[in-house]
């Protein structure tokens, strides 16, 4: 009988052996599922990238295209990775098709199974379990809850208090995904170098989802006029002072510059996700949201809304505001317009004069992050 492996086991084995010719990612934990694809993915598509990937769908994939789609040869790379997701869904004449790959796969493809739950009553579930390699992500014990929370914290830079931990178990229900939401609330909220609190757990939880101020980095790279709008007023309707709002968002592009520098220079994403304290997994396409005009631009748009909000114009502070949050998500949609397939590392480093820019705003602008 084939093994079976979690998903943490699955990583670690991935860096130590070449990737089986069947896996079956079973379970009813989404995020784990996601994580478990992901990892195989990133192993497999050394090389060769889309040339070597397809993507079904049980529910309407007929067992026929996905055995010769995985008897082909690979296009200059090692191997091919083929996925079936929702694979409870084949049907019982479909999955009928795949039985003698399941017993002789090709050794320069991956195929891997994806689903929530197999009946194991059909031919194929029992087929399948027997020759894939499976990987079990069914929801975490307790006792597993607290190391996993521990782990994606550290993933995204975060140091936690033991009374923070428990806090994050009780407010999982049943969702790892989110847990993972409110660690990436904690990324944005808690300075770097102190560990982030039970108090901080309970202000975060306090806030309308979509509300922080990472969130509203997201909303500006999407261009998203209106979820910019919305979430600034939040933000002022809680209380936040505007100035603390600039000096979070000055600091969020500080940020960004970093990494720009640091993935010009051959950096990797893993170091990136550190950096910017988020999904490893969504580094690379958040990026690229950011031309290199727009962070150099950011910095004198951030200063002249400084100079107006410390009294240089008789402005509403929320009409300053929104100007320059319209004004960024003006960049982004330029970019696209102009710059369709632009890298998301800069042609050299940001100018010193830009950073200076940033530090000097969040040097008159303490916001606690």
């Amino acid at each position: 009988m084939a093994s079976t492996l979690n998903s943490l086991q699955l990583e670690s084995t991935l860096k130590q052996q070449t990737p089986e010719p069947l896996y079956l990612i079973v379970g009813e934990e989404d995020l784990l599922r996601d994580s478990a694809l992901a990892a195989l993915k990133s192993r497999v598509l050394v090389d060769g990238g889309e040339f070597n990937y397809d993507l079904f769908y049980g529910d309407d994939a007929r067992g026929a295209d996905i055995r010769n789609c995985a008897s082909e040869m690979p296009v200059f790379a090692e191997r091919r990775l083929v996925v079936v997701k929702a694979a409870e869904k084949l049907s019982a004449k479909e999955s009928e098709a795949l039985l003698d790959y399941l017993k002789d796969p090709a050794e320069t493809t991956t195929l891997v199974f994806v689903s929530p739950k197999l009946d194991g009553r059909l031919k194929f579930s029992q087929t399948l379990v027997r020759t894939a390699t499976t990987i079990d992500c069914s929801p975490l014990r307790e006792a597993q809850l607290a190391p996993w929370i521990m782990r994606d914290a550290e993933r995204l830079g975060i140091r936690l208090e033991d009374q923070a931990v428990q806090l994050l178990k009780e407010v999982s229900e049943g969702s790892l995904y989110g847990v993972r939401r409110e660690l990436e609330k904690l990324a944005s909220y808690v300075p770097p170098d102190r560990t982030a609190t039970a108090a901080d757990v309970h202000v975060l939880r306090g806030m309308e989802p979509g509300a922080s101020v990472f969130d509203l980095t997201l909303a500006i790279a999407q261009g998203n006029r209106g979820q910019v709008l919305s979430i600034l007023a939040r933000n002022l309707e809680a209380g936040e002072a505007p100035l603390r709002i600039l000096g979070s968002l000055a600091w969020q592009y500080r940020r960004l510059w970093k990494v720009k520098d640091l993935m010009a220079n051959g950096g990797r994403e893993g170091e990136a996700a550190r950096t910017l304290r988020m999904d490893p997994l969504k580094v690379r396409s958040f990026l690229d949201r950011f031309s290199e005009n727009h962070l150099q631009v950011a910095p004198h748009l951030f200063l002249e809304a400084d100079g107006k909000l410390k009294g240089g114009s008789s402005s509403h502070p929320k009409m300053v505001m929104e100007r320059l949050l319209l004004c960024l998500c003006e960049y982004v949609k330029n970019a696209k317009l102009t710059s369709p397939g632009r890298s998301s590392a800069p042609a050299g480093r940001v100018p010193a004069r830009v950073v200076s820019n940033v530090r000097t705003i969040k040097s008159g602008n303490r916001t606690g992050r």
